[in-house]
């Protein structure tokens, strides 16, 4: 068993107030309506079977609307239990500790039905899940949202809510409050309309945040790929830990999904077409956001928010910005960032003022700034995003010392293509820089210890070696490169003689 336990990102930038909410939310409706439903269960469940048994061994007998409705659906949809109904010795009858309803007396049969049909009525209005839980057979449009608040054990409970937790509270710190609880509700009603699409004739009262919570770790997985997951592994009596990226973990946990779906559908108790179709909602949701500008705009928004409690020079330039007054705002801002150069709030409310300006130049090394300081946090998707926005906004080359930096991260990720592709762009950019020698060297290394490429390693150092760049403390490194190049690829090389007098 497999039990996720942190990530590498267990901080934000304010209190995750929804997410919070949300977990106490459905704990307190869990805790007023969790025996409440068991109670029900247990007087209802017996009803409806007497009535079936009735209705299959006696089809002339009369029922309410709303009866016939139910014998109906189970007739159509479950042909299966209603032949079980239809025979007096039923093994579905002793497992519900009902009786046989043969008889010959229509009207003490009928009798029967009536009473059994009011009692149904009455325990049916009353009944939690037949009101508020999602029933593919019965949708009622409130129970797309009900459905989400409601859990069928402890188990149920504190595994959603764990998910819920360790997802949901980075992507509000992303996304911002309102987009996260749209996003959030619409998953809960997209999930359920996935699964009744996909069991449409299902009886069975479907709840629970799970559908909704998928849909968070299908936007994880699209917002934070390379985030390390920390895991607990539980096999033969015995713990392990490791760590994995999102990227590795999320999609194999939707491919069981998918097969678990498939083999069982909904006969296996879990609704696992809704998590599949909150995954995949939740995926599409993230990437919407995301190109549509609307997460930029949310977390610019945020950061503006947090800045308000930071600085005065901060709240006045945020005051101003918002009225329009731009270039006010930025009169504050440049005095400030002389003084104070590593303010991430400073730079980014600035890289804004400039934006709106419509000074792209102003702009850009802006964005440079904040994509520096980013990277000193080791913040390292908001990086790679002020990467894309410079680039947005015409830039080319980033300094040279952050383009690096933001290789390394690449690398570190091992996202090894992206690597390689920016320390290339970066020694091209800057072929008399020290930076440019180091991105040779950096590539050579992967080529020889990461991708089994010894020939392209040689080359990179080998003109590492040929750098005008002063190189003295890298030399030995440099030399010890291409010795390890030509070993792989074969190539003899020559050994050092003792010298002697």
């Amino acid at each position: 068993m497999l039990i996720p336990i942190r990530h590498e990102n267990m901080s934000a930038r304010r209190w995750p107030v929804i997410t919070l909410a949300l977990i106490v939310l459905n704990t307190v409706v869990f805790l007023g309506t969790n025996s409440t439903i068991e109670q029900q269960a247990a007087q209802l469940g017996p009803v409806k079977a007497r009535i079936l048994s009735l209705a299959a061994q006696h089809p002339d007998l009369t029922m309410p609307a709303d009866v016939q409705e139910f014998v109906n659906t189970v007739r159509e949809h479950r042909p299966e239990t209603w032949k079980e109904f239809q025979h007096p010795s039923n093994q579905l009858e002793n497992l519900l500790g009902t009786r046989s309803d043969s008889g010959d007396d229509p009207e003490e049969l009928q009798d029967r039905m009536d009473s059994l049909a009011a009692e149904y009525s009455k325990l049916e209005a009353s009944s939690i899940l037949d009101q508020y839980a999602f029933i593919p057979t019965q949708r009622k449009p409130l129970t797309y949202l009900t459905a989400s608040f409601l859990h069928g054990g402890w188990l149920h409970l504190i595994g959603n809510m764990w998910f819920l937790w360790l997802a949901g509270f980075v992507l509000e710190d992303a996304w911002g409050r309102a987009l996260y609880s749209i996003v959030y509700l619409v998953a809960g009603a997209v999930a359920l309309q996935f699964y009744a699409w996909m069991s449409p004739h299902s009886l069975a009262p479907t709840l629970g945040a799970s559908g909704a919570v998928a849909a968070l770790m299908g936007a994880f997985l699209v917002r934070f790929p390379k985030m390390r997951i920390e895991m607990l592994w539980f096999f033969s009596f015995r713990v392990r830990r490791f760590k994995a990226p999102a990227f590795y973990l999320l999609p194999l946990w939707l491919l069981m999904e998918v097969f678990y779906g498939s083999l069982f559908g909904s006969s296996s108790g879990v609704a696992h077409w809704a998590h599949v179709g909150g995954f995949a909602f939740g995926a599409l949701a993230a990437l919407a956001l995301r190109y549509s500008g609307l997460e930029h705009k949310a977390n610019a928004a945020v950061e503006a928010e947090v800045s308000w409690q930071n600085d005065p020079a901060i709240v006045q330039a945020t005051e101003m910005l918002e009225k329009g007054q731009l270039d006010e705002a930025a009169a504050i801002l440049q005095p400030y960032l002389a003084t104070a150069p590593n303010s991430l709030d400073g730079w980014s409310l600035l890289q804004q003022v400039y934006w709106r300006k419509n000074d792209l130049a102003a702009s850009r090394e802006a964005t440079t700034k904040v994509c520096a300081l980013h990277i000193k946090a080791r913040a390292s998707d908001a990086a790679w995003q002020d990467f894309e926005d410079f680039r947005n906004g015409g830039g080319e080359n980033l300094p040279a010392a952050t383009w690096f930096d933001l290789a390394r991260i690449a690398e570190e990720q091992q996202n090894y293509d992206r690597a390689l592709a920016e320390y290339q762009k970066l020694a091209a950019a800057y072929p008399n820089e020290r930076q440019a020698m180091m991105s040779q060297m950096a590539q050579a290394k992967l080529y020889l210890r990461r991708l089994n490429r010894p020939d392209e390693a040689l080359k990179l150092y080998e003109a590492a070696a040929a750098s005008k760049t002063p190189h003295l403390d890298w030399e030995q490194t440099i030399q010890a490169g291409i010795r390890d190049a030509k070993e792989a690829m074969g190539i003899a090389t020559a050994k050092p003689v003792n010298a002697t007098a």
